[in-house]
C-alpha cells in the first residue's frame, strides 16, 4: 500500500475495521495498524442492535454475522428455593417492511471482528498487527505518525489519522484531548469460559437482587463458551484462572455440579462513563471507545462505535476526493450528541440492573437515532406523517418496472447518494456523478405496489428525497425546489 496513505487508522477493533471497510469500498489509500500482535479474542461487545445490522447489510456482511451468532436466549432467574423464572431479555417485535431487523443479534466480539477482517480481505486489505502508534505530530498539511513495528520504528506521513484505539487511547492522550466523566463505583469480571453442568437454552442469573453475590452465565451463540459476568469488590485481586472462576461459580450459584473447564479470556474492570471533549484536532479524529466509554448495559458500545466509523468513513472519502472540508465538521456535530445520550441510557440501564431489572426495549435498538439538528439535514417544514431530514431512511418492499421485487435498502446499498422522486417527472432532475436517481410511481422505474413506501415515508406526490450514503435523509423538497436540493448535494459531494 506504499508508505504515504491518505488515512492511518490506529486500532483494529470494530470501529477501526468498519472505517477500513468503508474507505476500502471507496478506493481510499489507508493503513490499519493494531498494537496487539494478534486479534482480540474476547466476547466483550456481544449484542448487535437492529440499526447496526442495517449498517452491516450495506457493508455486505449481515448474513455472515447471523450465520456466526444467533438470537438472544431467554433470561432465566434462579431462586434460592431451586425454582426459576424465565423472561425475554429484549422486547421482541416482528420485523416489518420498514424495519427488516428487529431482534438484537448475539455475536461474540471476536467472531464479529473475524467476519469484518474477512470482508476487508475481500476488498484487498489487511490489518498490520504488532504496529503500535508511539508518536503523533501534525502540521498544516497532515500528520506524521511514528510506529513501533516488529522490524523497528518507522514514520508514516498521512493526510488524516483516526484514533480507534480504545478507552485508553494513545492518540487521544497524545493530542491532550480531555476525557471527562466518572467511574461508576462498579467493578465486574467478564470472562469467556467452558462450563460444564448448565444448559445452553437460557441466559442464567443467580442472586439477582444481591449485588455482592450476583452472577450471570450466558451461552455465547456460535461457540461452545459461556460468558460469565459478575460484580466484584472495588479493591483486591480477582483469581481469573479456571480454578478461581470455578470456585466463584460454585459459591455464588450454590451448585457444586458446575465446573469451569477452561478460561479463553477474562478481564476485571471498573465501569465508567466518559466522553471526549472533542472528536477532532486538526487532521486527527477519534471514534469508538477512544471517544466514549460506558457501562456495557444495553449493548450500546460496539454499536455506537461501528456507527461512528460508518458516519466518518464516507465523509473522509468525500473530502479526499474533493468535497469541502466542512463536511468533516459534521462528524462530531452528529455523533457526539448520540454518544452523550448513549452514556446516559447505559448508565440508567445499569441502575435498573442493580435493582434486578434487565429488560430492554426499543430504546437500545438505535433505529430512532438521527441527525435532525445537524447542518447536513436541510431544514424543512414539518408535516405530520412525513419523513423529515435527519431521519433514518426506512426500508420498503417495492417492485421494479420489470416486475421483480426490489427492497429500498438494495437501492441505497453502496457508496452513492440516492435521489428518490415520488410520483414525479424524472426529467426534473439532471443526472450527476455519485447520485443514483429513481422515480417511484407511474412511469417510474420503481412501483409501490403494496403501499409500503407510502406508509413508511408519507410523501406527497411530486416530492423528492435526498438520501445520504449512510442511509439518512438529507433533504425533502417539492419539485419546484429541486434546485435547492441539488445545491445541497453539490455542497457536500466531491
Amino acid at each position: 500500500m506504499g508508505n504515504t496513505p491518505d488515512v492511518v487508522i490506529c486500532g483494529a477493533g470494530a470501529a477501526g475495521l468498519t472505517l477500513a471497510i468503508e474507505l476500502a469500498r471507496r478506493g481510499v489509500a489507508f493503513r490499519l495498524v493494531e498494537q496487539r500482535e494478534n486479534p482480540f479474542h474476547g466476547s466483550r461487545g456481544k449484542g448487535i442492535q437492529p440499526r447496526s445490522q442495517e449498517v452491516f447489510e450495506d457493508m455486505g456482511i449481515v448474513d455472515q454475522l447471523f450465520a456466526a451468532g444467533g438470537l438472544y436466549p431467554v433470561s432465566r432467574s434462579h431462586h434460592a428455593d431451586g425454582t426459576h423464572t424465565d423472561a425475554a431479555v429484549i422486547e421482541a417485535a416482528p420485523a416489518s417492511p420498514a424495519e427488516p431487523y428487529r431482534q438484537t443479534l448475539m455475536v461474540p466480539q471476536f467472531l464479529t471482528e473475524s467476519v469484518m477482517r474477512d470482508r476487508l480481505a475481500e476488498l484487498g486489505h489487511r490489518v498490520d498487527f504488532g504496529h503500535g502508534v508511539i508518536g503523533v505530530e501534525q502540521d498544516d498539511t497532515g500528520v506524521s505518525v511514528r510506529l513501533a513495528t516488529p522490524t523497528g520504528e518507522q514514520t508514516v506521513r498521512t493526510r488524516y489519522l483516526i484514533g480507534t484505539d480504545g478507552g485508553r487511547s494513545f492518540v487521544r492522550q497524545a493530542l491532550g484531548i480531555g476525557f471527562p466523566g466518572k467511574t461508576l463505583g462498579v467493578r465486574a469480571v467478564v470472562a469467556d469460559i467452558v462450563l460444564q453442568g448448565l444448559p445452553r437454552d437460557a441466559w442464567h442469573t443467580f442472586n439477582q437482587d444481591d449485588m455482592a453475590r450476583r452472577i450471570s452465565l450466558c451461552p455465547l451463540m456460535g461457540t461452545r463458551l459461556f460468558q460469565l459476568q459478575a460484580p466484584v469488590p472495588l479493591e483486591g485481586e480477582v483469581d481469573l484462572s479456571a480454578d478461581g472462576l470455578g470456585a466463584m461459580v460454585r459459591a455464588r450459584t450454590g451448585r457444586h455440579d458446575l465446573t469451569v473447564l477452561d478460561v479463553q479470556w477474562a478481564s476485571a474492570y471498573q465501569m465508567s462513563a466518559r466522553l471526549a471533549e472533542r472528536y477532532r484536532d486538526g487532521c486527527v479524529f477519534l471514534a469508538g471507545d477512544a471517544a466514549h466509554t460506558h457501562p456495557p448495559t444495553g449493548g450500546q458500545g460496539l454499536n455506537t462505535s461501528v456507527q461512528d466509523a460508518y458516519n466518518l468513513g464516507w465523509k473522509l472519502a468525500a473530502v479526499l476526493q474533493g468535497a469541502p472540508d466542512a463536511l468533516l465538521g459534521t462528524y462530531e456535530q452528529e455523533r457526539r450528541p448520540i454518544a452523550a445520550s448513549m452514556l446516559g441510557l447505559a448508565t440508567t440501564l445499569l441502575d435498573h440492573a442493580q435493582r434486578g431489572d434487565n429488560r430492554r426495549g426499543r430504546e437500545v435498538q438505535q433505529l430512532d437515532l438521527g441527525y435532525a439538528d445537524a447542518s447536513l439535514s436541510l431544514p424543512a417544514e414539518l408535516r405530520s406523517g412525513r419523513i423529515t431530514p435527519g431521519c433514518r431512511a426506512p426500508d420498503a418492499l417495492l417492485q421494479g418496472a420489470g416486475g421483480q421485487p426490489v427492497r429500498l435498502f438494495e437501492v441505497f446499498r453502496g457508496t452513492h447518494w440516492t435521489l428518490l422522486g415520488y410520483e414525479t417527472r424524472r426529467a426534473a432532475a439532471p443526472a450527476r456523478k455519485g447520485l443514483r436517481m429513481h422515480v417511484i410511481g407511474q412511469g417510474g422505474d420503481l412501483r409501490d405496489a403494496a403501499g409500503h413506501f407510502a406508509e413508511a415515508y408519507g410523501l406527497e406526490p411530486g416530492e423528492w428525497l435526498l438520501i445520504r450514503p449512510d442511509g439518512y435523509v438529507a433533504a425533502v423538497v417539492v419539485e419546484a425546489d429541486i434546485n435547492v436540493l441539488e445545491a445541497h448535494f453539490e455542497r457536500h459531494a466531491p
